[in-house]
């Protein structure tokens, strides 16, 4: 049996995936500021190379200052028959880094903090030269890479899910009052959807080897 060799237009460097539907779509050259989308499902696929970037590399240094504040600045508040307490995030996790409970301390704290700041710090190593026309650093298309398995497990947004449950629960039992982190991690929430938005992966990745030749 005898296997033809596919056409060119059908390799898979000619080949661009659509990262929601998994449609397949031929590239095409864009001009500088045309942008390519999915014909299924819309969802965007290639940008205008350095408006996407700046406009990531912005949403990335928001998201970094929004996660300190959330992170150290108080969460919420709660008071019943005279009793009053508040914390932050990181009191909160702390409050289990005795005994057997370490483990899940270290988990808040990874999954909640840590990996949402590494990957937009990665995001940021990758973007900064390419965002001004230069050559990507070293080992950007490591960073890039990482950053992106990073994502499905940066759980900020489920947190605040999980604390809105059960504010709902402990509402009927105490006087709750949010702070300012707590709208910190809303903003925050806000922003990684625009970050995910804006965020070309097929630029980006085109932008990394064409500097690496």
């Amino acid at each position: 049996m005898s296997v033809t060799p596919l056409d060119q237009k059908f390799r898979p460097e000619t080949l661009i995936a659509c990262p929601r539907c998994d449609v397949l779509h031929l590239r095409a050259e864009l001009g500088a500021h045309q942008r390519a989308a999915c014909q299924r499902c819309g969802t965007l696929l290639v940008a205008p190379r350095e408006r996407s970037f700046l406009h990531v590399i912005a949403l990335a240094f928001t998201a970094m200052i929004l996660m300190i504040g959330a992170v150290f600045f108080p969460f919420l508040s709660i008071s019943a028959r005279g009793l009053y307490n508040a914390s932050s995030v990181f009191e909160a996790a702390m409050a289990f880094s005795d005994g057997w409970l370490v483990p899940l301390s270290l988990a808040v704290l990874v999954m909640i903090v840590a990996l949402p700041v590494a990957r937009f710090a990665l995001i940021l190593y990758t973007l900064w030269p390419l965002g001004k026309a230069r050559p990507p650093y070293r080992y950007a298309h490591s960073a890039f890479r990482i950053a992106e398995e990073m994502q499905p497990w940066s759980m900020a947004e489920i947190f605040i899910i999980g604390t809105a449950v059960a504010l709902v629960k402990v509402a009927g039992l105490a006087t709750v009052s949010l702070g300012p982190a707590f709208w910190a991690f809303c903003a925050l929430i806000v922003v990684t959807v625009l970050n995910t938005i804006f965020m070309s992966k097929a630029a980006i990745w085109d932008a990394i080897d064409a500097g690496r030749r």
